[in-house]
């Protein structure tokens, strides 16, 4: 039999694949991952053969997990054979998988994953090489698909394995494994078989010896069929991301003291210049329009493509969604890295942020007191004359001296808090003099005051002062308070 056209078909088939997803660059270097099964070996092989072609030069790397004993070493020994006779650089490593398995709190499998994409990084970095080549082919592609299937995924799920993913690139994947093998036996080329791809005790393993088999006794191209399905959703999923992100632009807007040119000091705006950062500042949190994310074709899966990068898992999703409606203002939903409020017609998320912002600080006397890295408040007095100016900034706050007691005490709000804001007679609480400058609840959290030894509120940092303590004509010392 002539076998000649089944190596043709298969290196053509590499060949307008690679070109097709622009996997190579000329006069570059490749990395190909050599495990001595079928696929590594018919990747090496193929790329050899077209190494002059594409102006590239390959060198390959060989990790033994010292999983399977002497499995592990007969690997190794064939890869060092392959690579002598085919004069590629081999770069060899050893790893203690049941160690850092049981080290990082991982499977066996993660392990493996783990310390071989690491190792294949670090030396890519150490060689100067371009990319990673790893032999993925289309019956990977299509068991990751019906895992994802399985597990529950978006739409991105769908899409299977890609031909690039940032410095991996997989030069098969078009390639079923029943292709690869035939090419392997054409050439005549040998191959080392891993033991435990034989027994169904992994989910991808019960995939392809259990679950594919029925399939294709449906449909003998199942394995294509669905192939090629994942990559019409890969295309359609162009359109869709340049769509959701023209919805998320719609429905997201700054956060609200970014607009205003200042920055925030316990979430009130503290300063009129646009660059001018004081650090006790939860991060900026991201604001969405309900009535916005609403009139979207689809709200939900707007929303899941917010929050679902953020952590939010889609049971949180779907339970933050159904309470838009009812519009629970002031409630809380964490996910591992951020939050997220309701607030009457916006949500709020930022990242999680250490409680308190700023722990309470104590003021004896008069200085300068570092409040964290990029925050300091200067306390000091001011004799007062007939042309004394109190300040009239929001960093800034002028107070009479002479009924302020030390020590004074920088703290965050506390439930209960009252003070006679500027200008009227009567206490208010803090929470609802807040809530009438519509801070949000996140701002309110983060909101500051400052203290004296009595526990009368002196100052709602960067808000207000307390009329109690103003400057009169009859001030003869001023005590100044300055963020800086």
């Amino acid at each position: 039999m002539n076998k000649l056209p089944t190596i043709s078909t298969f290196v053509n088939q590499v060949r307008h694949f690679a070109h097709h997803h622009q996997l190579f660059t000329p006069r570059g270097k490749y990395i190909v991952a050599l495990s001595g099964g079928a696929d590594s070996v018919s990747l090496l092989l193929v790329l050899k053969h077209l190494e002059s072609e594409f102006d590239i030069t390959l060198e390959a790397a060989h990790c033994n997990f010292h999983l399977r004993g002497d499995e592990s070493l007969r690997d190794e020994q064939f890869c060092q054979q392959l690579c002598r006779r085919l004069h590629v650089p081999l770069h060899l490593v050893h790893f203690d998988t049941h160690a850092y398995a049981d080290l990082h709190h991982v499977s066996i499998e993660m392990a493996a994953r783990d310390l071989r994409y690491a190792y294949f990084e670090q030396l890519r970095r150490d060689i100067h090489a371009h990319d990673i080549c790893v032999a993925h082919h289309r019956d990977d592609s299509v068991e990751t698909l019906l895992l994802n299937l399985v597990r529950g995924t978006g739409l991105r799920g769908l899409r299977g394995i890609q031909p690039r993913n940032a410095h991996i690139i997989r030069p098969l994947l078009s390639h079923s494994r029943q292709q690869i093998e035939q090419y392997l036996d054409a050439l005549g080329e040998s191959y080392v078989t891993d033991s435990t791809n034989l027994h169904n005790d992994v989910k991808r393993n019960k995939i392809r010896l259990n679950i594919i088999p029925l399939l294709r006794e449906l449909n003998p191209s199942a394995s294509q069929s669905i192939f090629e399905t994942s990559l019409r959703v890969t295309e359609a999923l162009k359109i869709f991301d340049d769509a959701i992100q023209h919805a998320i632009a719609d429905v997201t807007t700054p956060p609200r003291g970014c607009t205003l040119g200042g920055a925030l000091v316990g979430g009130a705006l503290v300063s009129s210049a646009p660059t001018k950062q004081l650090g006790t500042t939860p991060s900026h949190p991201l604001i969405i329009s309900v009535p916005r994310l609403k009139q979207q074709p689809s709200p939900e899966y707007t929303l899941h493509e917010i929050l679902s990068p953020r952590g939010f898992t889609s049971a949180q999703i779907e339970q933050i969604y159904t309470s838009l409606d009812t519009n629970p203002t002031g409630k809380i939903i964490t996910s591992c890295s951020h939050e997220l409020a309701f607030d009457r017609s916006t949500l709020i998320l930022q990242p999680k942020t250490p409680t308190p912002l700023v722990r309470p600080m104590h003021i004896p006397e008069t200085g300068t007191y570092v409040l964290s890295d990029n925050l300091k408040l200067k306390v000091e007095t001011e004799e007062c004359g007939d042309r004394y100016e109190p300040s009239r900034t929001a960093d800034c706050a002028s107070l009479d001296a002479s009924d302020i007691k030390f020590p004074l005490t920088l703290r965050h709000i506390q439930p209960g808090d009252r003070f006679v804001p500027f200008g009227m007679t009567g206490t208010k609480l803090l929470s609802d003099y807040l809530t009438d400058r519509k801070k949000n609840i996140f701002e309110k959290r983060a909101q500051l005051v400052l203290t004296d030894a009595q526990q009368r509120i002196l100052w709602l940092v960067g808000e207000r002062t307390d009329n109690r303590f103003r400057i009169t004509p009859h001030t003869q010392q001023a005590l100044r308070l300055t963020l800086q």
